[in-house]
């Protein structure tokens, strides 16, 4: 194994999940434990590529003894390259700590250590000795916004050389977008199972049934206006057991877009930027903002801010509450 030299002092160290750099420290800082470990796998992948007899150990910083880092570390007999993966530093005791930072200071020839943090200030010593050494960082931090669950569907596809179109990217975030595993894994398996651009059907097949699809298609219809199916869409989802949170939730968020752009001028790259959407986020709700006038809009907003408070516990009857909210919105919104 030949990791890349030490980055100088001062260094960043900002690195890509993606594509982790090899070298002889690199720390992985995040609670998104699927990138972690998606960085971990292709940490792996690329070292037994440059020699399949990698030697691999695991340690766990919150349970370590004194000295297991330099044991593993030595050479071995017949000097294979090591992987160390230390996980937990986010609890690490004492030991780990003061081994730790003492290993780093003079890391083993063909050896990776590469450190798991899940985030918090515990072993701020090390993750500011890190920083100053120039081990590379690898941010593993939630995606919390539908933008950035969207680049990561794109870029899912882009890397397996198929294409998505952005309706049907938008239906997959909907769908699943609440856990980055399962967004991953639905991304995985439409890339096996069709062919050619993926389309909001595919999507609608395979995960249309998800509470979070639903509700965005009662959404969808109720801001063009189109009440019966809304409505049919709304009663069927409220018959198979969703609940009229997500529901509730799914409205507000699409009227809040469509506020947003209602007045706004300018590209949709440059209005993504200025109001924190995506491009085919600013796109979709000027398509909608089509159907409101400015009145009708802030009909809309309060109608849901009632629904809101009714879905959640102001309410004896919290279906009414969304029933009416969808019939108000519908009725408001312009054919």
């Amino acid at each position: 194994m030949t990791p890349a030299p030490r980055a100088s002092q001062g260094s960043t160290g900002g690195a890509d999940w993606r594509d982790v750099p090899l070298a002889p420290v690199v720390l992985l800082f995040g609670p998104e434990d699927f990138l972690a470990s998606r960085a971990t796998d292709d940490v792996r992948r690329k070292l037994r590529a440059q020699n399949p007899e990698l030697e691999l150990t695991t340690l766990d910083a919150s349970n370590y003894s004194p000295g297991q880092l330099g044991m593993i570390a030595s050479p071995s007999l017949f000097s294979e390259p090591k992987l160390i993966e230390a996980s937990g530093l986010a609890a690490m005791n004492d030991d780990f700590l003061q081994d730790v930072l003492s290993y780093i200071k003079d890391p083993a020839p063909d050896t990776m250590l590469l450190l798991s943090h899940a985030g918090g200030t515990r072993g701020k010593k090390l993750l500011d000795a890190l920083k100053a050494l120039g081990a590379p960082r690898v941010e593993c931090q939630p995606l919390k916004k539908d933008a950035e669950k969207a680049q990561f569907v794109s870029a899912e596809f882009s890397l397996n050389k198929r294409r998505i179109d952005a309706a049907a990217v938008r239906a997959l975030v909907a769908a699943v977008g609440a856990s980055l595993s399962e967004l991953a894994a639905a991304c995985s398996q439409l890339i096996s199972d069709t062919t050619g651009m993926v389309s909001s059907d595919d999507v609608d097949k395979y995960y249309g049934g998800r509470v979070e699809a639903t509700a965005f298609r009662v959404a969808d219809a109720a801001l063009a206006g189109n009440g019966p199916v809304a409505l049919s869409t709304l009663r069927h989802a409220l018959a198979t057991g969703v609940d009229p949170v997500p529901l509730v939730g799914a409205l507000a968020m699409k009227v809040r877009q469509v506020a947003k752009v209602f007045s706004a001028r300018g590209s949709s790259a440059q209005l993504a930027r200025d109001l924190g959407m995506s491009p085919w986020q600013v796109d979709a709700a000027r398509r909608d903002a089509g159907h409101w006038t400015g009145p009708a809009l802030a009909t809309a907003i309060k109608v849901l801010a009632e629904a809101d408070a009714q879905v959640k516990g102001e309410a004896k009857d919290p279906v009414y509450a969304v029933e009416r909210a969808v019939t108000v919105i519908a009725t408001a919104a312009r054919r």
